[in-house]
């Protein structure tokens, strides 16, 4: 199999998946290095491939032309992370990542893709046990989600939610 081939299987393989699959997953299947699969996937995205790196592996993004997307710009402490995540997924909602503008780092961007109250369960429970801190303590506890919603009523009910909250600061 040459390379072109291996990453239209690859494609497909994502195409196929609702799981994320780990670059050494695919290098066993391929009997190639993890290197390559990462530089495969690199050229995959290059072409216009939307595939998400988690820390579980990779994921094609699913395509949803009706959802809504927005930035919401929001501000509380750590103990609050959960309250945030759970207003937005309880409400229609999809956590697509956090953003902080960093003083000297810049802009940096974090992957959530968050659905659920258990994708949210699974990812509070990974910074716990991993005693990994939140991006909000970099920025004083400002940051902004990138939101998909899928439509008017359901992300005003998470911007109803989170001003309630009283961690809202704006949104687009």
């Amino acid at each position: 199999m040459n390379s072109e081939q291996r990453r239209e299987k690859i494609i497909s393989i994502l195409q196929t998946s609702d799981k994320p699959i780990s670059a050494s997953g695919f290098a066993s299947e391929f009997s190639v290095t993890r290197q390559i699969i990462v530089a495969d996937i690199a050229l995959l995205r290059a072409s216009g491939y939307q595939i998400r790196a988690e820390h579980k592996g990779y994921i094609l993004e699913k395509s949803d032309s009706d959802a809504m997307v927005r930035r919401i710009v929001v501000k509380h402490g750590k103990n609050e992370v959960q309250d945030e995540l759970y207003a937005i997924v309880d409400n229609g909602g999809k956590v697509i990542n956090v953003i902080v503008q960093h003083s000297v780092y810049g802009k940096i961007v974090a992957e959530l893709n968050l659905s659920s109250r258990y994708d949210v369960d699974r990812f509070i429970r990974h910074v716990k046990e991993t005693d990994a801190k939140p991006l909000l303590l970099l920025t004083e506890g400002l940051h902004i989600h990138t939101i998909a919603a899928k439509d008017e009523d359901s992300f005003q009910c998470i911007l109803d939610r989170l001003k309630n909250l009283r961690i809202l600061l704006e949104h687009d």
